[in-house]
């Protein structure tokens, strides 16, 4: 229930993973999921030490990056940069390392260190062609940085290279280039729904108007 509700419905998928830890706290995979549900309600502490605990149970790193991640949500990028330099990046497949970058060069944001956050971000993933899962979001990252430095042009051209890697629609990247180039969306159900009942009002007063002409005539 937490993974099928946790992309919609957080808060209910995390309410279901405080039940599957009073039933059963010593099942590594109830631990993660546990941490998975507090992190997507942004309760880092709770999703760290969660983490921690599934990565006790089970000896691997899968979750190194996720940890480090909640560091920055804790307020410590300084620890999250320290575990982005830890023995244990170097056991993470490829996925996990790029991850582990984007967040490195988050941490380097939350600390006002942009230059230092592009260089971070400035890797061999990122220039190739390749389109991989990880794509999209580590050149949004890039793009967003940029943007973040005053270099708007480079920034609308990897926002674009985001959005033509974004399959999935895990970024906004076709939301950043509209705002880049000036494009203002109007919602046009609202207009309609505004007009529906502008006309229900005309029709009504109309109705009215007729039913007391009718009242006078039968008085007259």
């Amino acid at each position: 229930m937490v993974a099928r509700l946790i992309d919609e419905h957080p808060e209910e998928a995390y309410g279901y993973s405080k039940v599957a830890l009073r039933l059963a706290s010593r099942v590594a995979a109830v631990r993660e999921a546990a941490g998975f549900a507090a992190y997507a309600n942004q309760k880092y502490s709770e999703a760290l030490a969660e983490f921690r605990a599934a990565r006790r149970m089970t000896g691997t790193v899968e979750l190194w990056p996720l940890m480090a991640d909640c560091e920055r949500g804790i307020g410590r990028p300084e620890k999250a940069l320290d575990m982005a330099g830890a023995p244990e990046v170097q056991k993470l497949d490829k996925a996990g390392q790029v991850e582990m970058r984007l967040v490195a060069a988050g941490a380097r944001r939350d600390m006002g260190q942009l230059d230092a956050a592009l260089v971070t971000l400035q890797s061999s993933e990122l220039a190739s062609h390749s389109v991989q899962p990880w794509t999209a979001r580590l050149r949004y990252a890039y793009a967003d940085v940029l943007l973040a430095v005053g270099r708007a042009g480079e920034a609308r051209e990897w926002f674009a290279k985001a959005l033509e890697a974004d399959r999935d629609g895990s970024t906004d990247a076709s939301d950043r280039l509209a705002e880049l180039d000036g494009v203002e969306f109007m919602d046009v159900l609202d207009d309609e729904s505004d007009d529906i009942d502008a006309d229900a009002d005309s029709e009504a007063s109309e109705s009215k108007d007729e039913s007391k002409d009718e009242n006078d005539a039968d008085k007259d």
